[in-house]
C-alpha cells in the first residue's frame, strides 16, 4: 500500500513538472543571451568570416525571444554585454544579425534605447 502512495506522489510531481515546464523556459535571461553568443566573441573583436556556430547562436536567440518584452530584454542584455566586454568592433557588431540572416529593427550598439522596439510580425 505504501508503494502505491509513493507512485501517486511521483506521478503528481511529474504532472506538475510537465505543466510548469513551458512557463519555466519562457523567460529569457541575460545569462542565456550572453552564453548563447559566446561563439561570436572573437568575430566581434577581430572580424573575418562569421563562424557558423555564431550564426546558429544568433538565429537561436532571435527565435527564443518571441514576445515584445522578451525582445526588449534580449536587447538590453546585448546592450549591457556590449558595454562590459572590451574590444568589440561597433561596425562588426551592428552588422552581425544581417550577416547571419536575421532582421532586427535596430543595430546592436551601447547607445540603443531598447524600450522603443516591439515585436514585428
Amino acid at each position: 500500500m505504501a508503494n502505491s502512495g509513493v507512485m501517486k506522489l511521483v506521478c503528481l510531481v511529474l504532472a506538475c513538472m510537465v505543466v510548469a515546464a513551458p512557463h519555466a523556459v519562457d523567460a529569457l535571461t541575460c545569462g542565456q543571451v550572453v552564453s548563447n553568443l559566446a561563439p561570436c566573441l572573437t568575430y566581434l573583436r577581430r572580424g573575418g568570416s562569421v563562424p557558423v556556430t555564431c550564426c546558429i547562436a544568433v538565429r537561436s536567440l532571435n527565435a527564443a525571444a518571441k514576445s515584445t518584452p522578451e525582445r526588449r530584454a534580449a536587447c538590453g542584455c546585448l546592450k549591457n554585454a556590449y558595454k562590459s566586454v572590451s574590444g568589440i568592433n561597433a561596425a562588426i557588431a551592428g552588422g552581425l544579425p544581417r550577416k547571419c540572416g536575421v532582421n532586427l529593427p535596430y543595430r546592436i550598439s551601447p547607445s540603443i534605447d531598447c524600450s522603443k522596439y516591439t515585436l514585428s510580425l
